[in-house]
């Protein structure tokens, strides 16, 4: 679900870094349900490139980036593959395939990443998982024009995954933090619950930090008190936007704390918390 980007707080390109997997392979267990986190971004950092569009069962197109052999349709998480029941098993297995060495890929390198989720585009541009793999993998890029258009996409065609944070950090990278802020009072935030309403919570704070409303950034991070017993990376997370807050009120003890208590929860080392106290120590 965070991110190399920038936190909430007054426009320091930093942002805590969070890992997903934009293909959902099976290997990796629960790791489909830590899609790409909100990694903060800027007005003026979208790209101006926008995604093609492809119609199904046109084979002129590119095949797109080698596969590794030891790649298999088989490693695709079960609920991704039953969303390609609609495809021939040839189509199929070529999409499954490339979801899932985009998955692999996602962390190290998300431009290769991107490719793959693109080539399996190419062949089942109507399917909502392949559109949403496309979406991360260009939100992680930070190509935030093409990322918003995917993830709309995965939504319209009836993804069941919470994009909704996600979404609104795009509309954030392209520049439109008001446009953040609505989003988080529609009824489909307040259906969120847990760590998906968090990473909303996140965004909002980035986003009024964008329009340099600091202190109703600290006030959105601060409704639910945050639990300095919560660890993860979304506690790890809200503590470290919470610190940023704090700091570009100009109140860097608080802040320090702040970041301490994200050190503190962040079991999984997705944050530069601690290198941010040594920082303001």
């Amino acid at each position: 679900m965070a991110p190399q980007d920038r936190q909430s707080g007054g426009g320091d390109e930093r942002r805590p870094r969070r890992t997903s997997n934009a293909g959902g392979s099976s290997r990796d267990g629960d790791r489909r349900d830590r899609r790409g986190a909100p990694r903060t971004s800027g007005p003026n950092r979208a790209r101006n490139t926008q995604p093609r569009a492809h119609r199904d069962g046109d084979d002129s197109r590119p095949s797109g980036p080698s596969i590794p052999a030891n790649v298999e349709a088989r490693q695709l998480a079960p609920d991704v593959r039953g969303e390609l029941t609609t495809l021939d098993k040839a189509t199929a297995d070529y999409v499954a395939r490339h979801l899932v060495a985009a998955g692999e890929l996602l962390d190290e390198d998300p431009e290769a990443a991107l490719a793959h989720a693109q080539a399996a585009r190419a062949r089942s541009g109507r399917i909502a998982a392949v559109r949403e793999a496309v979406g991360i993998a260009a939100y992680r890029c930070g190509d935030w024009a093409q990322a918003l258009a995917e993830l709309r996409a995965a939504r319209r065609m009836g993804s069941r995954s919470p994009l909704l944070a996600l979404i609104a950090d795009c509309e954030r990278g392209v520049g439109r933090p008001e446009r953040a802020i609505e989003l988080a009072h529609s009824a489909e935030a307040e259906q969120l619950t847990g760590d998906d309403a968090d990473e909303l919570r996140i965004v909002v704070a980035g986003a009024r930090s964008d329009l340099g409303q600091f202190e109703q950034a600290l006030a959105v991070l601060s409704s639910p008190p945050l639990d300095p017993k919560r660890t993860g990376q979304t506690a790890a997370r809200l503590f470290y936007a919470y610190a940023e807050a704090l700091l570009a009120l100009g109140r860097q003890e608080d802040a320090v704390q702040g970041f301490l208590k994200a050190a503190a929860a962040d079991v999984d080392g997705v944050t530069d918390a601690e290198d941010r106290v040594t920082e303001l120590a």
